[in-house]
């Protein structure tokens, strides 16, 4: 399929590479939960101004403390935290980072999913994304309601930012913003990893129209893998003029790439049509994306027990599209051909 940068074509990339990209995101995300639980989950009991002198001066307070943490299971602070709020921001932030995470695939999923491009679509329910007035409509719901709270979980991430900077030994205010947006910032992290599951879970993967995307370009997306092979025998920078002079031609004429490079006579000198039809092939321009694939789903950790794990054993369009997800073991493929998937039946909640 094209990869794009600044909503262009760029180069080739595998859907398998795209997948694995959000995949290794929520890899990091387990390992920082890992972290940060030992690290910010402290049992806090400080007393008026965090010195524990109502229960005396022989250590009597840190015992009750300790005796405390052990009973709500939390870690023993070496001293009293209530005026120092970096475990509580670095929880919400956590949040907010999967916010990002999500926020960037469900992005992804809604341009994706425009009749313009037409690669993938949410799972589809009857009257699921409707619209009032246009029946045609299937709209990616699931990915905007990521969307937003995707915004609304960095927003507070800020919010408790604020809040850190208190006075003294108990804050006048700051740290009443957490009231707000603590509570709110789990529920909209719980709501979009919801939505991600089920729009992720049954994720209609267009390949054929991947293809005629990628071909529509006629050659372009590949003008590197031109530039690059002629570099050798020209230098780089003079292949570089030669290919965008080509690809100019071919943006005004709308004629395939090779076929205007086969004009060039610099070009045709250095390289044989045979090896040139072969550079503008995209398939054949996918450098390392299918191994850095395999790494990340052959990666083990704690994100294994997820429902939703990538495979690198579907192929298809010769490896353009190469790579694919399941969900309670369907691949999508196979989803693809039933016509539903799991907890499609289900709705939303």
């Amino acid at each position: 399929m094209a990869g794009r940068t600044h909503l262009q074509h760029a180069l080739p990339v595998t859907f398998g590479y795209k997948c694995a990209v959000y995949l290794s995101s929520i890899q990091r995300h387990y390992e920082r939960l890992n972290e940060l639980e030992p690290r910010c989950l402290l049992v806090q009991f400080g007393g008026a101004a965090g010195t524990l002198a109502s229960l005396g001066s022989d250590g009597e307070g840190i015992t009750v403390r300790t005796a405390l943490a052990e009973e709500l299971c939390l870690g023993k602070p070496p001293i009293t935290w209530h005026v120092a709020r970096d475990t509580v921001a670095e929880i919400t932030n956590f949040l907010a980072l999967i916010g990002g995470s999500l926020g960037k695939l469900a992005l992804d999923i809604i341009i994706m999913s425009s009749n313009e491009l037409g690669e993938v679509s949410e799972p589809f329910v009857p009257h699921r994304g409707a619209s009032s007035t246009m029946p045609q409509k299937r709209n990616p719901i699931s990915s905007e309601v990521i969307l937003a709270a995707s915004k609304v979980l960095r927003a507070n991430a800020g919010l408790v930012l604020d809040g850190m900077v208190s006075d003294f030994e108990r804050a006048s205010g700051p740290w009443h913003l957490e009231w707000v947006a603590i509570p709110e910032s789990f529920i909209m992290a719980s709501g979009a990893l919801h939505q991600t599951i089920f729009a992720m879970g049954g994720l209609v993967v267009n390949e054929d129209t991947m293809m005629e995307n990628l071909n529509s370009s006629r050659g372009l997306i590949v003008a590197e893998a031109v530039m690059m092979e002629l570099a050798t025998s020209m230098g780089r920078n003079p292949a570089h003029d030669v290919v965008y002079k080509a690809c100019c031609l071919s943006i005004e004429t709308k004629v395939a790439l090779v076929d205007i490079l086969l004009r060039f006579k610099e070009v045709t000198e250095k390289v044989g049509e045979d090896r040139l039809r072969k550079l503008c092939d995209p398939r054949n321009y996918l450098g390392s994306a299918a191994q850095m694939t395999d790494a990340v789903v052959e990666l083990k950790g704690g994100w294994t027990s997820v429902g939703a794990v990538l495979h690198n054993g579907v192929k298809s369009v010769n490896g353009v599209t190469n790579g694919t997800y399941s969900y309670g073991g369907v691949s999508s493929t196979e989803k693809k051909k039933n016509g539903n998937s799991n907890g499609v039946n289900n709705g939303v909640h």
